[in-house]
């Protein structure tokens, strides 16, 4: 079996970007670890939500265990960054933020835990960090020079299929349980053309986990947000892929449509996670 590590920005990422992945990948018996770089101090929260001696990222710290927990990782870290804030925000200039952190000094905090856990597979973002938030670019960075510090022998980037967020938001509009105007906004800039994408894993089996994941992330993902409020078919039509692109091993004849369905898990090309290896018809 192999080690699989996910390298997220902030708590509720893991959940919302990877968090069938992660459950496939679980259920069938692999290890799965999650390194975080924050807190995600900086996230929004409705007033009177927290207690009045309670912050923002001790909350997210207790609802990022409990993710964990449904999503059935082996191993959870932080980094040991500060949230930096949305593109443009004066706490992007933090020196204890991670969007300022020295690069060859967190990438070796994270090249440790590879090395620690002797791990088979990094999975960190594309290179604009999927929306172009500062922390989600800097684990790009971090993450890709972390893996070949650590040697370890496969990649992934996480992304979005940018031609299915386009339809997604046409189709949305024209629902009664459509968005909110900015709930999809960017989408024309969200992840990468289709035609780069390399992995499509059906998460299907899993939708359910994945939600139960993004309900433990409360202070962020309100049970009324369109995210959560959505029937149970159309809530697995959205989230019931997620998307990647491999860097190594070189992703021979792959992209332009053609699309691996789980991750290689080792250098002879096995794949694992998603419906297939569960015996479920794609």
């Amino acid at each position: 079996m192999a080690t699989v590590t996910f390298f997220h920005a902030h708590p509720d990422d893991e959940a919302i970007a990877t968090g069938g992945t992660m459950a496939s990948l679980a259920a069938e018996g692999h290890r799965v670890v999650l390194v975080t770089a924050t807190r995600g101090e900086l996230g929004e929260v409705p007033d009177g939500f927290l207690a009045a001696d309670e912050t923002l990222g001790a909350r997210r710290e207790i609802e990022l265990a409990r993710a964990a927990d449904v999503l059935g990782v082996a191993r959870h870290e932080f980094l040991g960054y500060h949230d930096s804030g949305m593109e443009g925000e004066e706490s992007n200039a933090r020196p204890d933020c991670f969007a300022t952190a020295d690069r060859v000094e967190a990438a070796g905090r994270l090249a440790a835990i590879l090395a620690e856990e002797s791990a088979d597979v990094l999975v960190v973002y594309d290179e604009h960090g999927g929306y172009g938030h500062p922390d989600h670019v800097q684990v790009h960075d971090v993450g890709v020079m972390a893996a070949d510090l650590a040697a370890t022998p496969v990649l992934y980037l996480s992304t979005m299929d940018r031609d299915f967020m386009l339809e997604l938001r046409r189709r949305a509009a024209e629902s009664e349980f459509g968005p909110d105007d900015d709930e999809l906004e960017g989408a024309d800039t969200m992840g990468e053309p289709g035609a780069r994408i390399t992995t499509e894993v059906d998460v299907t089996p899993w939708v359910e986990a994945k939600r139960s994941a993004m309900r433990a992330h409360a202070s962020q993902i309100a049970e009324d947000s369109f995210f959560l409020a959505m029937p149970d078919d159309l809530f697995a039509d959205v989230w019931g892929q997620e998307w990647f692109i491999r860097v190594r091993p070189e992703p021979v004849g792959l992209g332009d449509g053609n699309r691996e369905d789980g991750l290689v898990v080792d250098p002879d090309g096995i794949l694992a996670g998603g419906a297939t290896r569960a015996g479920v018809p794609g």
